[in-house]
């Protein structure tokens, strides 16, 4: 099992999961399970359980705590915030993009489509 890598390497691993992830915290560790401890074997099973388990008791969402904590394990503090920048961004800038969207469109928010659009986003949460 490889304990170390590069910040970049850490980046890319996550921005592939930040753009084909979705789901809410629940989903988001079980990708991180299936891509570091299947996929690349960064850690073990026991030691990604424990992680999750950490992180459960902490405030906050879990899979952020996670994927910043493998991060930080794989690649030091570089890695950590590369793990979070490149989970988060792709979702950021979709959602600030269709925010600017809806405006330059002059789309009423209160909308048929757009209503349906916020219940499925919740449903897919939840």
């Amino acid at each position: 099992m490889e304990t170390r890598g590069s910040a970049w390497q850490v980046f890319r691993a996550f921005f592939v999961l930040g753009l084909t992830s979705f789901g809410g915290p629940i989903a988001h560790l079980g990708y991180f399970r299936d891509a570091f401890v299947e996929k690349r074997k960064w850690l073990s099973d026991r030691a990604y359980a424990d992680l999750v388990a950490l992180c459960q008791l902490l405030p906050g969402p879990a899979s952020s705590q996670v994927g910043m904590a493998l991060g930080l394990q794989r690649a030091g503090y570089a890695g950590m915030f590369a793990a979070w920048f490149a989970f988060t961004m792709p979702s950021a800038v979709l959602m600030v993009g269709f925010a600017y969207g809806l405006e330059y469109f002059a789309v009423d928010p209160q909308a048929g489509w757009v209503l349906g659009l916020k219940a499925a986003a919740v449903a897919v949460v939840a």
